[in-house]
């Protein structure tokens, strides 16, 4: 085993956990601020790379283009909050119907191409480079990433922290109690799934960007991913943390899942063998916080059927020791 090669390869991994991480920062408005199962990223992921691709093919600025990414994303996520809100579709099932109508969507965006090559055109790792000479692809990569997702975190925790956000937090937590108070829970759901979208498009226009192309089926299995990554970072960094500590969490969990994903592939998994490890790590992790409480469990009752310690009582104790007394002594003691 080559370990300039394996170095190399979790190099490569961790940056594209940054730029993936941000999706997963979306992912966790939906899926641990909301409490929202939002299949819409499969599609919403795969329209900001789409929109991003074909606005730089044609010539934008590619930062301009992330933009529009952001834009197109927040789009699909207002359509599935409006099929739930308005009407009245299960949220699970809205997110399908948006996904399914999005794969058609973004064809036509692509003008009816189901690739788009960033050949010969200025991509934003690209533009990185330029103005930092010497600098290897993959550090430009990382700080990219890490920029966009440092300023993304830190525009969440300043949110998040305003009444509108913690109004969004309330309507995860507990909706009936936020409308008796006179909250529209629907006006913050809506507002939840058009950031998390936003984040999600943005995150699929940064990965066409670097990876050169962008693809109308490259959101399969995202939602996997991103609850995979999100899972992760909770296991490894606990659920007890501040905001801003779990934001930094859902950006970790990211790096490492792909940082295992490229471990695994250096290691000889056939590349067309992803998706059963993304499903297998999920299950996995989905079933780590079950297993612990089992755990927890059988080591209380395994405390209970232990004999109780041998430490006799006070009055016990005393009534031996006068036993060993003269009965005199006792009487003129009492």
């Amino acid at each position: 085993m080559d370990i300039s090669n394996l170095l190399g390869a979790v190099h490569g991994a961790a940056a594209q956990g940054i730029l993936w991480g941000i999706m997963t920062l979306g992912v966790y408005i939906t899926f641990r601020v909301l409490d929202f199962a939002d299949l819409t990223v499969d599609g919403s992921f795969a329209t900001g790379g789409a929109i991003s691709a074909i606005l730089t093919a044609k010539g934008m600025n590619p930062f301009l283009s992330l933009l529009m990414a952001l834009l197109g994303g927040m789009v699909c996520g207002f359509l599935t909050g409006f099929l739930n809100t308005k009407m009245k579709i299960p949220g699970i099932l809205a997110g399908i119907l948006t996904m399914t109508a999005l794969y058609s969507i973004n064809l036509h965006i692509m003008g009816e191409k189901a690739n788009i090559p960033l050949l010969g055109v200025d991509t934003v790792d690209m533009k990185v480079e330029a103005m930092l000479p010497g600098v290897s692809k993959y550090n430009c990569e990382l700080l990219l990433g890490g920029i966009i997702a440092a300023i993304i975190i830190a525009l969440m925790y300043w949110f998040f922290g305003t009444e509108i956000g913690c109004s969004i937090r309330a309507t995860g937590n507990n909706p009936y109690m936020v409308r008796s108070l006179g909250v529209n829970t629907d006006t913050m759901t809506i507002l939840a799934l058009v950031l998390s979208n936003g984040l999600v498009g943005l995150s699929g226009a940064l990965v066409a960007q670097v990876q050169g192309f962008g693809d109308v089926s490259m959101g399969i299995g995202t939602v996997v991913i991103g609850l995979a990554s999100v899972i992760i970072g909770e296991v490894l960094l606990g659920h007890h943390l501040s905001f801003i500590a779990r934001l930094i969490a859902m950006l970790g969990g990211s790096v490492v899942y792909r940082i295992i994903i490229a471990l695994v592939l250096f290691m000889g998994l056939k590349s067309q063998d992803m998706k059963l490890l993304s499903s297998i790590i999920v299950a996995l992790a989905l079933f780590f916080p079950t297993l612990k409480k089992k755990v927890q469990i059988w080591s209380a009752r395994r405390k209970e059927k232990l004999p109780p310690p041998l430490v006799p009582d006070r009055a016990v104790e005393d009534s031996i020791d006068d036993s060993d007394k003269d009965p005199d002594e006792i009487d003129q003691k009492e």
